[in-house]
């Protein structure tokens, strides 16, 4: 049931439902709960069957609160805010997943509180550490033209770029639709606030020890393969899949859903 949870300062929309385990999603980055399910339609309710299932839109996204202060998107406040919300819906232990802004999110709360985390299910990591100032570079970048009204300009510079492996024109029919309808002073400024975002260090990656389920694509340079590389490299506990076709992702909900139920 969609509703809207106070915590300090913010109001982020929630949806809670299904029963079990709690499993806590974050979306990516321009994304929420509703616009999601053009990139990644994962099967919810058979994920519900199983665990609770409570996704919320992140702070300046979707229905929740935009707050003006660029860190306020770094990943690690992200988990702040994740771990406010948890202890607003009186849940102490969770399942923490998330695609790319959410997988950042996810290893944050992981780090910060290892003892609330039984597991990671994390989509489509993002560049992080060495990959990731060529991406702050273009966020920075982005969001200037955002700004400023050049939306054509984006949109033709994005379908300049193939898309990931598993996806065909409608990923750029997708990216369109999103950047024409999106309110563009949010975008670029939830823009500008990723650019601040990093992983934890590796040294706080190597310690995660819970039980980690990592599933990538291929041919996307914003969600680089070696990002989900680096990590299962790092976290000894984790499993890695990646998707080089339409039928891998199709593939995800039924991984995601295995995984869950072996940490029931």
């Amino acid at each position: 049931m969609r509703h809207n949870v106070a915590l300090d300062g913010l109001s982020l929309s929630v949806d809670r439902g299904g029963s079990g385990q709690p499993f806590i999603w974050g979306h990516g980055l321009t994304s929420s709960m509703d616009l999601e399910g053009d990139l990644l339609d994962f099967d919810w309710r058979s994920i519900a069957a199983r665990n609770e299932v409570i996704r919320y839109d992140a702070r300046g996204h979707g229905g929740s609160t935009l707050t003006p202060t660029l860190s306020d998107y770094s990943w690690q406040r992200l988990a702040d805010d994740q771990l406010a919300l948890a202890d607003a819906l009186d849940v102490p232990t969770y399942i923490a997943g998330g695609a790319s802004m959410g997988a950042g999110t996810a290893l944050h709360v992981s780090v910060a509180a290892p003892s609330r985390i039984s597991g990671l299910v994390l989509v489509i990591p993002p560049t992080a550490w060495e990959t990731r100032e060529p991406q702050r570079a273009l966020y920075l970048e982005r969001a200037d033209r955002i700004a400023a009204g050049n939306i054509e300009h984006v949109i033709e510079a994005s379908r300049r770029i193939p898309p990931p492996d598993p996806f065909g024109p409608e990923w750029h029919d997708r990216m369109e639709r999103n950047l024409r309808t999106a309110d563009h002073q949010q975008m670029a400024h939830v823009l500008r606030g990723a650019a601040t975002a990093d992983f934890p260090t590796r040294d706080q990656v190597r310690n995660i020890a819970v039980p980690a389920l990592i599933l990538a694509w291929s041919g996307d340079a914003g969600h680089p393969v070696s990002s989900a590389e680096a990590l299962h490299q790092l976290i000894p506990t984790s499993e890695l899949a990646i998707a080089t076709s339409a039928h891998d992702v199709a593939t995800w909900s039924s991984r995601i859903v295995e995984f869950l139920g072996s940490l029931n």
